[in-house]
């Protein structure tokens, strides 16, 4: 069991120095090893191989920003599952009815937004800055 505060984070100064080491081995690696080529076509811009069409300063859908609410949300619930899972047994059923909960609150958010409509993405959306017509009487 360790005493002081050096041995108890000795383990995780290690972990973290090891994923340094890792990381920046990677990227010098790739760096000294991977091929050099500079032509006008590597260095455009590219979307899932799709020639890119249009500005950088188009507005998105609010869809996108929910989806990615969506991912924090149970992201999070993820992050809080796992403790919970290492304390279950001592806690018993106190720990099910606490979790049962958090669990209930995630579903309903992820259920409001389904109603929403955030995850139909078949659906057109009217844009925001549409043209208004003006029809003038001849």
């Amino acid at each position: 069991m360790p005493n002081t505060y050096i041995e108890l984070y000795f383990p995780v100064v290690v972990q973290v120095v090891i994923a340094i080491a890792v990381a920046a081995g990677m990227i010098g690696g790739s760096f000294f090893l991977g091929k050099k080529v500079k032509n006008r076509i590597k260095d455009m811009p590219y979307e899932s191989g799709i020639v890119p069409t249009g500005t950088a300063r188009e507005r998105f859908s609010v869809k996108f920003y929910l989806v990615a609410m969506i991912f924090i949300l149970f992201d999070i619930e993820a992050v809080f599952l796992y403790p919970w899972a290492v304390v279950y047994r001592e806690l018993k059923l106190f720990a099910f009815f606490e979790m049962f909960i958090f669990v209930a609150l995630i579903l309903s958010g992820f259920f409001y937004i389904w109603k929403k409509g955030a995850l139909d993405w078949a659906a057109e959306e009217e844009p925001i800055d549409k043209p208004v017509r003006e029809e003038h009487a001849a």
